[in-house]
């Protein structure tokens, strides 16, 4: 039987543009001095997924980033500046 880890492989590469827009959140909640759990927590989202959108390492829905932007107090497209 096939390991339940071995079928979560993701099918194909993560875009660096979904790593960019990690690193850029990660920035925002560093420029503002804020504690990843408290921006989780204000997001209404499981600390461990806000740290693999953080990283990059899974791609998040519209809805989460509109969040995301409430609980940092910016407008959404502040969180793409500087995204190419």
């Amino acid at each position: 039987m096939e390991n339940a880890k071995n079928s979560r492989i993701r099918k194909s590469e993560i875009p660096i543009e979904v790593i960019d827009f990690g690193t850029r959140i990660s920035e925002i909640i560093k420029e503002k001095g804020l504690k990843i759990r408290h921006v989780a927590h204000d997001s209404d989202l499981d600390v461990e997924n806000l740290r693999k959108y953080l990283k990059g390492k899974q791609e998040m829905k519209i809805s989460t980033m509109i969040k995301i932007s409430r609980a940092l107090g910016v407008e959404i497209g502040y969180l793409f500046e500087g995204i190419k």
